[in-house]
């Protein structure tokens, strides 16, 4: 084998093993979230029992939040489908903990809620340089707060994973058509969040 040959030889070997790592990189992140998301889904578990999270001062909201999926300028854009009844934890503050969603939604099943998501909700701040992320997910937002449950001037991010429910639109996505409210007496038809621009 001549030099030039073996050199030739020696490069794309190279190169084979550079894309293999550069391959290798997505693929270890993408396993090392899964495994978050279902350590995260674990740690969640014992809150299908609603009781069990209100002694936790997850609190109840009441309101089963679902969108039409109308589109406004200058708003959020949310597909047709519905979020639940959000249970908030007033206590969970600082950044984002992927082990401790200060939300948790419901979908009326019957007479009783089945735990279906959770939600991180983080505050824009002034020391807010950029938005939240997790699991490789950049949080939505800044938004006004949803009326009438939080006050518009509760200006936020947030980002939602469906847990225990398949979500056709994808996990993080904010509405999920596969949950209804039409079991609640509390179901609530909300308009889409204004977009606060600037952040």
């Amino acid at each position: 084998m001549t030099f030039a040959k073996s050199a030739r030889c020696a490069f794309v070997v190279a190169l084979g093993l550079a894309c293999l790592a550069t391959a290798a990189g997505p693929i270890a992140a993408e396993e090392s979230q899964k495994a978050q998301i279902d350590a995260l889904r674990k740690a969640m578990e014992k809150y299908q029992d609603y009781k069990v999270a209100v002694r936790d001062l997850y609190l109840s909201t009441v309101g089963c939040i679902h969108y039409a999926g109308e589109k406004i300028p200058d708003h959020m854009v949310y597909a047709k489908g519905a979020m639940g009844v959000h249970f908030v934890n007033l206590t969970i503050k600082g950044p984002p903990d992927p082990m401790k969603p200060n939300v948790l939604i419901y979908e009326p099943v019957g007479k009783k809620l089945k735990l279906v998501a959770v939600e991180w909700l983080v505050p824009l701040t002034p020391d807010t340089k950029e938005p939240p992320k997790l699991f490789g997910e950049t949080f939505m937002g800044p938004m006004e707060g949803h009326e009438p449950l939080i006050p518009k001037e509760f200006v936020h991010y947030d980002l939602h994973a469906w847990l225990f429910k398949n979500n056709p639109l994808g996990m993080f996505a904010p509405t999920n058509p596969s949950v209804s409210c039409k079991n609640s007496d509390f179901a609530l038809l909300e308009k889409p969040t204004k977009m606060i621009h600037g952040h």
